[in-house]
């Protein structure tokens, strides 16, 4: 669905879909689209801000953020340069944040280059891309998207596979590898024996260096902003309060963007930690002690968060993938090592590429290792299934949500379950007990009264009289023959 903004500087000329001539910047970096275009060539996609634009002979000035659609030369374009170039204004789909689309009929034409951080982080990215070409496809493509968020490189056949087990957070940078980054620079600096409040400012430094590399993806800036809450609260000697945390962060990033909140994986990203945040903890408590503490929380984590995003997966695609659990599982471990590693062989690899090549082997094998599991379960007989489409659907996910819950808790809990089904057990006995104590007593109340009943209604017979008496209670006295 398209939406064209009824205000700003290109408001009118959307309206025209007409031919314009535009001054921009670049902010973004350059991603391939997910159609080619019509001549069959290759097309990229890049976020540029509007400096200048002539339509008709008419030039307008004013800011207004564009998305660039176009063919050969835009995928050289880096952030901060100034490009000339022309196309044709449309509308941008709903939940889009730019003001319109530029569907660019020709390359960009270079009028000056601003210092720009995001060309500086672009210039990492393929420092690193080239570090890794020596690597299997799976693991060059994987890896450059789980450290740098560059999916370029990414086979077609591993994102669907990747996609089939549930397991596309994997393939970009998200919530938990800022996490990652985060936790490991206040390790690094605790083991330091550092301050902690120096120890934080490392920690933020290193966790808004590695936002601006990546792009401030709205999963990525969600957990940036997250992360330097919790920071801030950490520091003050708060702790224990990740909901807290959370909220805040969906607050101050909905209030600076509110179209994140149209944004599908801004949304999924919040339930996913939320169900963490939630449930986690105690479906680890659940696990027996003997169990390894990793080993729960590798459980407890993807199964948490499946729980609150899968009613709002189905929603997006009415399937039911049943591996999806296990894989995560399964590839959770090697998500660390493939973050932590490889954010460190990127510097290296602009700076001594001799010396990136260890981290990279080493980051690049569980990469290809999480590439395995996904081929593998994506290849099992049964991989995806269908689902119902609408409300219905969503009700039935909530409602199997549920069920998962009640059932892991009745598995890994048998002594409470036990418990509280004798309780109930014995609940409904006396109730029964109850229940069948006030029927009899009714019953015999009736019995007596119907049998006084029957009694008054019989003949009477003769007998023998004694003088003086009386022949039942309150009767009247009889006489003497």
């Amino acid at each position: 669905m398209a939406v064209q903004q009824d205000t700003g500087p290109l408001a009118q000329v959307v309206a025209d879909h007409s031919g314009v001539v535009m001054e921009i910047r670049i902010t973004g970096s350059p991603a391939p689209a997910t159609t080619p275009g019509q001549s069959g060539g290759n097309r990229w996609t890049v976020t540029a801000e509007l400096l200048a634009v002539t339509a008709d002979g008419t030039v307008t000035r004013g800011a207004a953020d564009v998305l660039i659609a176009g063919g050969d030369g835009w995928e050289k374009a880096q952030a901060g340069q100034v490009v000339r170039t022309t196309g044709t204004l449309r509308e941008v789909r709903d939940g889009q944040a730019q003001a319109a689309l530029l569907s660019a009929s020709s390359g960009p034409v270079v009028l000056a280059s601003q210092p720009d951080v995001r060309q500086s982080a672009s210039e990492l990215k393929h420092s690193f891309s080239a570090a890794t070409r020596w690597l299997p496809p799976d693991a060059a493509g994987l890896l450059q998207g789980m450290v740098t968020g560059d999916t370029s490189a990414l086979p077609e056949s591993l994102k669907t596979d990747m996609k089939t087990t549930g397991m596309t957070h994997l393939t970009a940078v998200s919530g938990a590898n800022c996490s990652l980054v985060l936790g490991g620079f206040i390790l690094l600096a605790r083991s330091l024996r550092l301050s902690r409040p120096l120890a934080a400012i490392i920690a933020a430094g290193g966790l808004m260096g590695f936002v601006a590399m990546v792009g401030p993806d709205p999963s990525v800036m969600r957990a940036a902003v997250m992360g330097a809450v919790g920071l801030a609260a950490l520091v003050g000697g708060l702790r224990g309060r990740s909901l807290t945390f959370l909220c805040v962060a969906a607050a101050i990033l909905l209030l600076l963007d509110p179209t994140m909140a149209a944004n599908v994986g801004f949304l999924l990203s919040v339930l996913a930690t939320l169900g963490i945040v939630l449930l986690a903890s105690r479906v680890a408590s659940w696990i027996p002690s003997r169990v390894p503490r990793w080993v729960a929380a590798g459980v407890a984590v993807p199964f948490s968060a499946q729980l609150l995003c899968g009613p709002v997966i189905v929603a997006l695609q009415p399937q039911f993938t049943p591996f999806a659990l296990i894989a995560n599982v399964v590839a959770g471990p090697l998500v660390a090592p493939v973050t932590i590693v490889g954010t460190i062989a990127v510097p290296l690899a602009a700076l001594a590429p001799g010396l990136a090549v260890v981290p990279v082997a080493v980051a690049g094998g569980c990469a290809a290792a999480v590439a395995a599991v996904a081929r593998f379960f994506a290849a099992l007989p049964g991989a995806t299934m269908p689902w119902a489409e609408g409300p219905s659907g969503v009700a039935a996910m909530v409602l199997c949500s549920g069920v998962s819950v009640t059932l892991l808790w009745m598995v890994l809990k048998p002594e409470p379950v036990l418990a509280r089904t004798m309780t109930l057990h014995a609940g409904v006995v006396r109730f029964l007990e109850r229940v069948s104590e006030r029927r009899h007593g009714r019953l015999d109340i009736c019995k007596e009264s119907s049998g006084r009943k029957h009694q008054w209604l019989l003949p009477r017979t003769p007998g023998p009289r004694t003088p003086g008496r009386t022949t039942s209670a309150g009767a009247m006295p009889t006489r003497p023959p």
